[in-house]
């Protein structure tokens, strides 16, 4: 896929916004990327234009059936002015993964990280430079098909939107309380839980809010089938350290292959530290804690990058990982990673791909 990206510049630029201020999300760039399927020409029409709503029919597919898929990753501003981007070739391989559970056409991914830096490109002025900020990139595509009918949609779009950020959770860096979910089920083998679909997102909301009414950030899924194995946390792998081993959770078909979670399991190793991916039951980890073997506990995620977990709670039996602090491994891991986003750590394992 070679095609040129048209370019319309928006007559009305925004205003930035307080970058001490920014929140997660909420504030949206002056452009957006756009292309169109269809089954007669394949991909086609990439172009930049300005942000703005879409105009669709009322009975679009999306709307009725959620054939859709989203990524998730951002931009750093370096200290000498650079633009980073961190792996995003391993998010467009993951449309891709997406996109085949979806029945949503292929994309080329090559194509797909060129569009990123060229709408990053253009709206490099609201890449924020304060402490903990940055560009968050939403690439996203949706079924378009004006039909009321269960099949797969002939026609889609890929969009691309921007969105200077701050930290994902208030707390920040702090270690946040996750509650272990017994009742509510996110996926399940077979499912998507391995694809980045907003079904797997609206399952989790029910148990979230419930989890907030008790004062905790995040639920922490159990396995849909025997209800006792952990799994992931709604935005975040998770791992733990066990003793002198460090375990997260293996790739079963109903976790989602994250792209950070990735690259920790390859700086432990790089580090010297044992990382094993297997099943890891709730009981196996509460009973870790009483033997005072578990000494840390953390999230994995673009959004957060690295969430040490504080405290969980499991069918109201509490505990407190690591004196509630975060751990020196957690750590590590966070100023390792971000150091690499943002230039000041060496680039070690090819993973900053820069905008000109």
């Amino acid at each position: 896929m070679t095609q040129k990206i048209s370019i319309q510049k928006t007559r009305n630029p925004k205003a930035r916004p307080d970058q001490k201020k920014l929140g997660f999300g909420q504030h949206f760039t002056d452009h957006m990327f756009i292309m169109d399927y269809s089954r007669e020409k394949g991909w086609y029409d990439p172009r930049i234009v300005p942000y703005g709503p879409l105009e669709l029919d009322p009975a679009t597919m999306v709307f009725h059936y959620g054939q859709a898929i989203f990524e998730g990753l951002k931009a750093y501003r370096t200290e000498d002015g650079r633009i980073n981007l961190f792996r995003p070739e391993m998010n467009m391989k993951r449309v891709n993964n997406s996109n085949e559970r979806m029945s949503i056409p292929q994309f080329d991914e090559a194509f797909g990280v060129e569009a990123i830096k060229a709408l990053v490109s253009m709206d490099r002025d609201w890449i924020p430079t304060e402490p903990g900020t940055s560009l968050y990139i939403r690439p996203f595509i949706i079924a378009t098909d004006p039909f009321l009918g269960v099949r797969s949609s002939n026609t889609f779009k890929f969009m691309i939107i921007l969105s200077p950020s701050g930290a994902y959770y208030p707390s920040g860096i702090n270690p946040v309380k996750i509650m272990i979910e017994n009742e509510y089920v996110r996926a399940v083998r077979g499912g998507t839980g391995f694809a980045k679909t907003p079904a797997n997102y609206a399952i989790s909301l029910k148990a979230q809010e419930l989890a907030h009414d008790k004062g905790y950030v995040q639920v922490l899924w159990l396995d849909g089938v025997e209800r006792k194995y952990i799994e992931e946390v709604g935005s975040m792998n998770v791992f733990f350290k066990i003793g002198d081993e460090v375990v997260t959770p293996e790739l079963n078909g109903s976790i989602l292959p994250g792209i950070t979670r990735d690259s920790c399991i390859h700086l432990i190793r790089h580090w010297g530290v044992k990382v094993t991916e297997r099943k890891l039951s709730a009981q196996e980890l509460f009973d870790a804690h009483a033997a005072g073997k578990l000494t840390e506990a953390f999230g994995t995620g673009t959004a957060a990058v690295i969430s040490p977990i504080g405290e969980l709670n499991w069918d109201d039996k509490v505990i407190t990982v690591a004196g509630g602090k975060i751990g020196d491994l957690s750590a590590k891991l966070y100023e390792t990673i971000t150091g690499i986003q943002r230039g000041s750590v060496k680039d070690e394992f090819k993973w900053i791909t820069e905008v000109k």
